[in-house]
């Protein structure tokens, strides 16, 4: 069985000093196997912050959510692999000969000798809605449609798994492989401010709904005591599996 230790990815994007990230690593991760470094941290960092990670022998997930032309995702997923990331995301909406791309250039890496990512694709992010997708993106289907067309498509083209909301898997689980990760941000617990994120779930709600991956930032980045806001997590994962 799984450990509790293992679905938590805390996120550090909301931490600006480097100092402080290794700090922050070093007092939560007996809480946790991963750790997630998005665009706003990359950018002022680059390479050095995955470094911190490495440091504290945690897996690093590189969420930069590659869109682009094929070529250029391709090269971008060559990259990770040389940063020793353990997961890559790339927008599915960037279509299926871009992840068919990014997976080529995965396996181009793995017969070179060199390990890549696992290759998660985004659905929809947890701040859109399905007022923002009908009114602003125009998608006529519904927002659990899109999510689950956006999911088969990222398993069809050969992705390792995908990025959705906890609220949209109990629909989408059972068409995908039994090996997908499955990676869910908008993690709170019981009474936690949802920040900016609409679709928001409990971890044991995520968990008892098929999610492999947690992610969690600001309920432990942001705590007082972020040891002890991790290990609550863990606690209530604990409490799913037992």
């Amino acid at each position: 069985m799984k450990h509790p230790f293992d679905y938590i990815a805390i996120a550090l994007d909301n931490l600006e000093d480097l100092g402080h990230i290794r700090n922050l690593i070093n007092t939560t991760k007996p809480y946790c196997a991963v750790y997630k470094v998005g665009l706003e941290l990359f950018t002022r960092y680059g390479p050095l912050v995955l470094d911190c990670i490495r440091e504290a022998d945690r897996a690093v997930f590189l969420d930069l959510k590659f869109h682009d032309i094929p070529n250029t995702v391709a090269h971008a997923v060559r990259s990770a692999s040389r940063l020793g990331a353990q997961y890559c995301t790339i927008h599915a909406q960037g279509g299926k000969k871009m992840m068919r791309a990014a997976v080529a250039a995965a396996q181009d890496m793995r017969d070179k000798g060199i390990v890549p990512p696992k290759l998660i694709g985004v659905t929809v992010l947890t701040s859109i809605d399905a007022a923002c997708l009908r009114n602003e993106l125009n998608v006529s289907v519904s927002l659990e449609r899109h999510v689950r067309d956006l999911a088969e498509m990222a398993a069809s083209a050969g992705m390792d798994g995908i990025v959705c909301a906890a609220a949209d898997l109990p629909k989408i689980r059972e068409n995908l492989p039994h090996d997908f990760e499955i990676i869910t941000p908008g993690i709170r617990s019981s009474g936690s401010a949802a920040y900016d994120q609409k679709r928001v779930a409990t971890p044991a709600e995520a968990v008892t709904n098929g999610a492999t991956l947690l992610v969690i930032g600001r309920e432990v980045t942001l705590a007082t005591d972020p040891a002890f806001a991790a290990k609550a997590v863990v606690s209530a994962i604990a409490s799913v599996n037992t």
